[in-house]
């Protein structure tokens, strides 16, 4: 039955969704989302693009009135206190990806989309995106917004006078394993000192865990996290600290946006979507800026998902306007009103996309970002990843930006990692 307020504040202290939505046993009655003819969609800001909703209300504006509500501050927060409140529930609701893992364990709460006829739609989509709205039980809890495949921003004039490859396809070519980008970074801080490849070692933490199938915790409920996948990942971002590639700005400040700026920072391994910071962020550096592959293959940051609830009165017709929204052109169409990366393939060929950007130089920057986005690794996503990684990824930084031994930042982190997974129940 509902939750308590304190219950719902410790579900989102333990970092996971799972323990608050589990309040919502199956056999609770469930509250009506629409109302005769209302239908109530929620999202955040930029989570989808305006264009495409202004056109679904046009379109489905004779059969139901598409209200779609623009949530903002902690999502995740807000739609998991009025699920267990089983009040004013949304009949259509966003999943953040990096929310995913934790609503799967409570998937009787949302309309499986398989009884919806779901898997005619599966050949349109990323295969390991449409993987990640799947519940262990088979239960498909959501539905492919975006992605975020991860490429090797660069400035072009910078790595030409640091004697570099500058080009794209020879970035990518020549560049491709951690060894020879660590090595490129050496060679361009000794031909123009002062100035680092990365902002922080946590870039390549995290670039290289998301590289691999494997996170924190498995299928199985068990803790590993101390294994080779992670500690490999952990001793290339302290060999970058070691090798002098990283500088000991923060990522966001104003100190690491006018290095970026000026050159001293001319190089970011980053999603699709940061296209958009740099235009927003730096927007002076307009031209200076190629995309390249990253090291070794991509990784993915970000993405989301749309569900419907089990709240929903007309499931069918949810269903029907969630398919219109996120087929290729309306995700083509999203990409350009809001930056979000289509996770349909047949997006990347269309016309909008292959525009030349001028802020890249002329260059198509999907000639890069499609590629990456079909050779992402599936990987398990653990409802309890959030809250057993973010201890490793503290002591990481604490490495990088404070100077911390390595050693002793494991050990702390390990020692944090044991305890929070007993008070989760997983085991280590």
């Amino acid at each position: 039955m509902p939750l308590s307020r304190r219950g719902l504040l410790r579900a989102g202290l333990a970092g996971t969704a799972a323990t608050a939505l589990g309040g919502l046993a199956s056999g609770c009655a469930v509250p009506t989302g629409s109302t005769g003819r209302n239908m109530v969609l929620w999202y955040w800001d930029g989570g989808l693009g305006d264009t495409v909703l202004d056109k679904a209300r046009a379109r489905y504006g004779g059969s139901v009135d598409l209200q779609a509500i623009k949530i903002g501050g902690y999502y995740r927060s807000k739609l998991i206190t009025t699920m267990a409140g089983r009040a004013h529930v949304p009949d259509i609701a966003g999943l953040k990806g990096e929310d995913m893992a934790s609503y799967l364990p409570n998937a009787d709460q949302f309309v499986d989309l398989r009884t919806l006829g779901a898997e005619k739609y599966r050949s349109q989509y990323l295969p390991w995106k449409w993987d990640q709205g799947i519940a262990d039980d088979g239960t498909m809890v959501g539905f492919p917004i975006d992605c975020g495949p991860v490429a090797h921003f660069y400035q072009y004039a910078v790595f030409q006078k640091a004697g570099l490859p500058y080009e794209p396809d020879d970035v990518s070519k020549e560049l491709n394993t951690w060894e020879k980008f660590f090595g490129a970074g050496e060679r361009l801080r000794k031909r123009i000192p002062g100035t680092y490849l990365l902002s922080d070692v946590n870039v390549v933490f995290e670039n290289a865990v998301q590289q691999g199938s494997k996170r924190y915790v498995d299928k199985d409920r068990h803790f590993i996290g101390d294994q080779q996948h992670v500690r490999t990942a952990w001793d290339l971002a302290v060999e970058a600290k070691r090798r002098g590639i990283v500088s000991d700005l923060v990522t966001g400040t104003p100190d690491q946006l006018s290095a970026v700026q000026d050159g001293k920072l001319p190089s970011q391994l980053g999603a699709s979507w940061a296209t958009n910071d740099l235009k927003s962020g730096v927007p002076k550096t307009k031209g200076r800026w190629r995309v390249a592959d990253m090291p070794v293959r991509p990784s993915n940051n970000g993405g989301s998902f749309l569900s419907i609830t089990k709240a929903c009165r007309e499931p069918e017709r949810a269903f029907e306007i969630i398919t219109w929204l996120l087929d290729p052109a309306n995700q083509a169409q999203g990409f350009v009103d809001a930056g979000l990366f289509p996770s349909t393939p047949a997006s990347y060929g269309l016309g909008q996309l292959r525009e030349p950007d001028p802020f890249f130089g002329g260059q198509v920057t999907m000639d890069v970002f499609g590629p990456a986005a079909q050779k992402i690794a599936v990987a398990y996503n653990s409802p309890y990843d959030v809250a057993l990684g973010q201890p490793i990824k503290d002591e990481i930084k604490n490495v990088g930006v404070l100077g911390k031994d390595p050693k002793k930042a494991w050990s702390d982190a390990m020692s944090k990692c044991r305890r929070i997974a007993e008070h989760l129940g997983v085991s280590h």
